[in-house]
C-alpha cells in the first residue's frame, strides 16, 4: 500500500463480522507502530484488551464504528462513543502513513458535526499524537493511565466543531 492508496479506501459500518479483523488490527498497531512510544510490556499490557474478540467486538458495536476497507480488506477503523469523543482509531501498519487514520478522524468529525456536537476530544497516544494534531486538534492535559498493570501516558485533545447547517439555522 503506498500514500496514494487511501483515494481507493472506503468507509462503512462496522458489522459483527468484522471483529476478529478489527482485534488483530488492534494488537499489530499496538505493537508494530507504538514501538517507539511504549515498551514491550506496556504494549502488551495494551494490546490485551482486544485479546477477548467478543468482548472487543461488543465494544465497537457499542460505538458508532467505521472500518476503513482497500482492496477488499479491511485495514483501520475507528469509533466515536458519544456524540463527542473518538474512543478507538487504529490502522494496519501495512495501511499506516496513506491517509487512512486522516480519512477516519474527517468521517468521525462529520458524524460529531451531525450529531450536535461543539467539540470532539480523543485520549490519544503519544504514537497517534501528530495525527491528530494535523486534524486541528489542540492538546489539552497529559494522563497517566493503567492498563492491566502497567502505566501508559496519553494525552487528552480537542477539536472544537462548527455547527452542523441546520443547528445554525435553528439559532438564527
Amino acid at each position: 500500500m503506498n500514500a496514494a492508496s487511501s483515494s481507493a479506501a472506503a468507509l462503512r459500518p462496522f458489522v459483527p463480522a468484522d471483529a476478529v479483523r478489527c482485534a488483530e488490527i488492534f494488537r499489530v498497531s499496538i505493537d508494530v507502530l507504538a514501538e517507539d512510544d511504549y515498551d514491550d510490556d506496556q504494549r502488551s499490557a495494551w494490546a490485551s484488551a482486544a485479546d477477548d474478540a467478543k468482548a472487543f467486538g461488543a465494544r465497537l458495536a457499542a460505538a458508532l464504528t467505521l472500518v476503513a476497507v482497500d482492496g477488499g480488506d479491511v485495514v483501520g477503523f475507528a469509533s466515536l462513543k458519544g456524540k463527542e469523543s473518538i474512543d478507538l482509531l487504529y490502522v494496519h501498519p501495512d495501511a499506516a502513513r496513506a491517509g487512512i487514520g486522516a480519512m477516519l478522524i474527517d468521517a468521525l468529525t462529520r458524524l460529531a458535526i451531525a450529531r450536535g456536537a461543539a467539540k470532539l476530544s480523543v485520549d490519544a497516544s503519544d504514537t497517534a499524537r501528530a495525527l491528530f494534531q494535523r486534524a486541528g486538534f489542540v492538546a489539552q492535559r497529559r494522563n497517566m493511565v493503567q492498563v492491566g498493570g502497567e502505566w501508559l501516558a496519553n494525552t487528552t485533545m480537542d477539536k472544537a466543531l462548527a455547527a452542523a447547517p441546520n443547528e445554525k439555522m435553528k439559532t438564527s
